[in-house]
């Protein structure tokens, strides 16, 4: 639907009563611009706005369906431009993605928003309050639009720094603190936090990987907005595009890093788990060789041969049980050195 529609002139605003109208004035006396504002349109309503403005089809189509890569695209007559806003929910420590839709002209703009994550309601505002960058035209929405997005990539960005570090704390620590509070033979808590750590690397990997494929995309549209000549954007306000992809590129380093650091994270909790099943298997097999003495002497006297040594001596039995108990105590004892045990 669309949200709101206004006109802007010398920075101020005015109310748009009929689009087509206030089209065909822009065209004639381009004093201003209009900015029209969708949410999740209908098809109905966009071919409205699209005749109206004259919108190249393929762009419109992009716009439709939806669900597009951050992009930027010249078309006759109007930029097109797939911005793919961020937010972070403190609840669940989960990454929602966002998108919006930007068509550019020089005496329009429309915005189209799908999801929630989107910060144009408050964009708007803001321009509203500075006449003095509304004066730049259709470029100043863009700019402002752009600028809100990438930061929100910035405060994105500080979360997942925090959230790596108490990760990398978390991994290292965990193990060493669930064996001194279970004591040596308890390994099911020392498994149990193993899982959940590895659980917590893993949806950490998928959040970078959900907001690079926000960022990545981005960074080549803002260095051509910045450093080159694109049409509807007046040369006056390409610093402040420098400004916003020099932000992108900052996030853009730090999430390459933060990739990185988790899968060297990852490696290592993968190590450790591996040495410590390792031990366990030291473990186990130490205690299996301490069983195997008593099981083969017992065996050995539980043939039942007639001519067996010491059968019928009184303090024959006795002499078995204590060269078993000695036999199992010299190999705990050796085990115990060796560190198996």
């Amino acid at each position: 639907m669309i949200v709101d529609q206004a006109v802007y002139r010398d920075g101020q605003r005015e109310p748009c009563f009929d689009l087509s109208d206030e089209i065909d004035r822009l065209r004639d006396v381009p004093d201003g611009f209009v900015w029209i504002g969708l949410h999740d349109p209908t098809d109905a309503e966009f071919a409205l706005v699209q005749d109206e403005l004259r919108l190249h089809p393929l762009a419109v189509e992009d716009a439709v369906k939806g669900n597009q890569r951050a992009k930027l695209e010249v078309y006759d007559g109007s930029l097109f431009v797939v911005l793919k806003p961020l937010r972070y929910d403190d609840s669940t420590s989960q990454v929602e993605t966002g998108e919006v839709m930007l068509f550019v002209g020089d005496h329009f703009v429309v915005s189209v928003r799908r999801g929630e994550a989107t910060p144009l309601a408050q964009v708007r505002r803001r321009l509203e309050a500075d006449p003095r960058e509304l004066a730049h035209g259709p470029a100043s929405v863009l700019h402002a639009v752009m600028d809100a997005v990438v930061d929100g990539y910035t405060e994105i960005d500080q979360e997942l720094n925090l959230d790596l570090e108490q990760m990398e704390e978390s991994v290292f620590a965990s193990e060493m603190g669930v064996r001194a509070a279970a004591g040596p033979k308890d390994h099911a808590a020392t498994q149990r936090a193993a899982g959940s750590d590895a659980r917590r690397i893993y949806l950490l990997k998928r959040e970078v990987l959900e907001v690079r494929r926000a960022v990545l995309p981005l960074v080549e549209p803002a260095r051509r907005l910045a450093q080159h000549r694109v049409p509807h954007v007046p040369e006056g306000v390409q610093p402040f595009f420098r400004d916003v992809s020099d932000h992108l590129l900052r996030v853009a380093d730090h999430l390459e890093s933060y990739d990185r650091l988790l899968g060297d994270i990852l490696s290592a909790h993968l190590t450790r788990v591996s040495v410590q099943q390792n031990s366990d298997m030291r473990t186990i097999s130490a205690w299996v060789a301490i069983a195997a003495v008593p099981t083969m002497i017992a065996g050995i006297y539980g043939m039942n041969f007639e001519y067996m040594p010491e059968l019928h001596w009184r303090f024959g039995y006795p002499m078995a049980v204590a060269v078993m108990l000695g036999a199992c105590a010299l190999m705990y004892r050796a085990f115990k050195r060796s560190g198996w045990l």
